[in-house]
């Protein structure tokens, strides 16, 4: 097989002693050729002249703000020569051969537009981890889940998860893309700044009639929400917004019309939900993305548009695949704590 340039583009605001177990890992990688790209958000502890210093080989891309992860993303995906490019989290380490078993799988599969490999936990290394598991899921609602855990339930890795398949989306964690195809798909939507534009850009793929497959026998190890801690009011109105954005943007006009007054229900229950659990964080967090949506309806035109520009299916090929269901509903209230009782595997 021949060996494309791969180039690995890691987002980074602040923490040197994260970022720096990340390019120690990432310097040791089989793969013969590869490049690293760090994209810093402006750093305000030194991390841009510490990269310089210790790893003079890594090409750095100065930001001049925090564009958070998709503003880095696309910044770095700019500076990018590779004809696959990696987006990798600076707070995960990666198996030494990694790379192999992606740019193998993506020189095989034309049709396949992203891939991600395993990820694993990085305290917990027999343990699936929160952000992306063996491969995404979404339910026609927009409610995310994995193959390895649904909402806050981790499943131990087994080899369960160790067939490669089709997915509705990879995480943002590890994700492999071609280039070609993400600069066709607009790359990533900088509205979201940061969680689940992952989750949208692979929607984009799907509209356009690509693929998106899980490798897992490619393994990084993720130390999840060290950025920005998992039940902090910021990640709650993120996760929320975002989806609703996606919902509200990626269906065609007749669905967004059926599925948003229900999608809007399960916002009124979770709200509900989170004030009888006194968790206030979610609380305000589900009312500070209401509130966004209500006064960012031109936002919402804006992206309707441009992503009927890159569409090339219909709506029923893509719920093809799409979990045709609740995911919230299967969870809380039949019980199903795994992905693959949701899902056939």
């Amino acid at each position: 097989m021949s060996n494309p340039l791969v180039s690995v583009i890691i987002p980074h605001w602040n923490g040197t002693e994260v970022l720096s177990e990340c390019l120690e890992s990432l310097v040791q990688t089989a793969y013969p050729n590869y490049e690293i790209i760090v994209v810093d958000n402006a750093s305000t502890d030194g991390s841009p002249d510490w990269v310089s210093l210790n790893f003079p080989q890594v090409k750095l891309v100065k930001n001049d703000r925090n564009y958070g992860y998709a503003g880095g993303c696309n910044r770095g995906a700019g500076a990018a020569d590779g004809e696959f490019v990696v987006f990798l989290n600076n707070d995960t380490v990666q198996d030494h051969h990694w790379l192999d078993g992606l740019v193998d799988f993506m020189n095989l599969n034309p049709n396949v537009a992203a891939v991600q490999p395993k990820i694993l936990n990085f305290f917990e290394r027999e343990k699936f981890d929160y952000a992306g598991g063996a491969g995404g899921w979404l339910d026609v609602l927009g409610f995310p889940f994995v193959r390895g855990r649904v909402f806050l339930e981790r499943e131990a890795d087994e080899g369960q998860y160790d067939k490669m398949r089709p997915i509705f989306w990879a995480s943002g964690t590890a994700i492999m893309v071609r280039k070609y195809d993400f600069e066709t798909a607009g790359g990533f939507d900088e509205t979201f700044f940061a969680h689940q534009e992952e989750i949208d850009l692979c929607w984009r793929f799907h509209l356009m009639g690509r693929e998106v497959w899980s490798s897992p026998g490619s393994v990084v190890f993720h130390k999840n929400a060290v950025t920005l801690p998992m039940f902090s009011r910021q990640k709650q109105y993120l996760n929320h917004r975002n989806s609703l954005l996606m919902v509200l943007s990626n269906y065609s006009l007749p669905l967004t019309l059926y599925l948003t007054p229900i999608r809007l229900a399960l916002e009124f229950v979770a709200l509900v939900y989170s004030l009888v659990r006194l968790d206030m964080n979610h609380f305000f967090g589900i009312i500070q993305s209401l509130l966004w949506i209500i006064t960012h309806l031109h936002v919402v035109w804006k992206r309707r548009r441009r992503v009927k520009q890159v569409r090339q299916v219909k709506d029923k090929t893509v719920l093809r695949r799409l979990y045709w269901g609740s995911v919230v509903f299967d969870y809380y209230i039949r019980r199903k704590k795994r992905s693959a009782e949701i899902v056939r595997e």
